[in-house]
């Protein structure tokens, strides 16, 4: 099995790349997606998670409450303790579940994560990913996308790494400006360029 990591700031085609490498036959892991999973089914995060920010970050039926949990990350600037919180449990039950899906058949796990190369290149990945784009074509994305006024998506963006400082670690770098066909045009090549590695 490869295992991919794909990143790159918002608005930058990741789901649409991952979408298509899913139709392709890659199993896809949203890193953002298993977290919040895992901060609501682990038992030992939830009480990690509420020790730290407190009973107010579940709801009364044991639910995360995503809103009060982001305020108090972002707002207080606590992202970096909460990170902490979740990344270990994260990467242990990645593992785990690239395992499964080998034994599953899936020859491609790809990883996709804006926070892939926060603190360098992770370990055990053969291959890294980055997708690029002019930051008007991010805002203009992520403003249709969201319905989000250009101010709050440029604070988004002024949040994230600026990726193409990032580029060393990466592979492979895909620069997305065109259109979304153009998109899955390039993904689609390089999945056969990564695929044919297992020949």
């Amino acid at each position: 099995m490869i295992k991919v990591g794909i990143t790159g700031g918002i608005g930058s085609g990741k789901t649409t790349f991952c979408k298509e490498w899913e139709k392709l036959g890659a199993f896809v892991l949203y890193a953002d997606d298993f977290a919040k999973q895992l901060m609501n089914s682990d038992k030992e995060l939830k009480k990690k998670i509420i020790t730290a920010f407190g009973k107010q970050a579940y709801d009364e039926s044991g639910n995360l409450d995503r809103k009060y949990l982001a305020r108090e990350a972002f707002e207080k600037d606590r992202v970096e303790e909460l990170n902490e919180l979740v990344h270990p449990v994260l990467w242990e039950r990645t593992q785990s579940l690239a395992e499964e899906k080998e034994r599953e058949g899936y020859k491609i796990f790809a990883k996709e994560a804006a926070v892939l190369l926060n603190n360098g290149r992770p370990v055990g990945l053969d291959h890294v990913i980055i997708l690029l784009a002019d930051e008007s074509a991010r805002v203009k994305r992520t403003k249709e996308r969201d319905g989000s006024t250009e101010k709050l998506v440029k604070d988004r963006v002024s949040k994230q790494p600026n990726f193409d400082d990032l580029i060393h670690f990466a592979d492979f770098v895909i620069t997305n400006n065109g259109t979304v066909e153009e998109l899955k045009a390039k993904a689609s090549i390089l999945y056969k360029e990564i695929s044919a590695q297992l020949i």
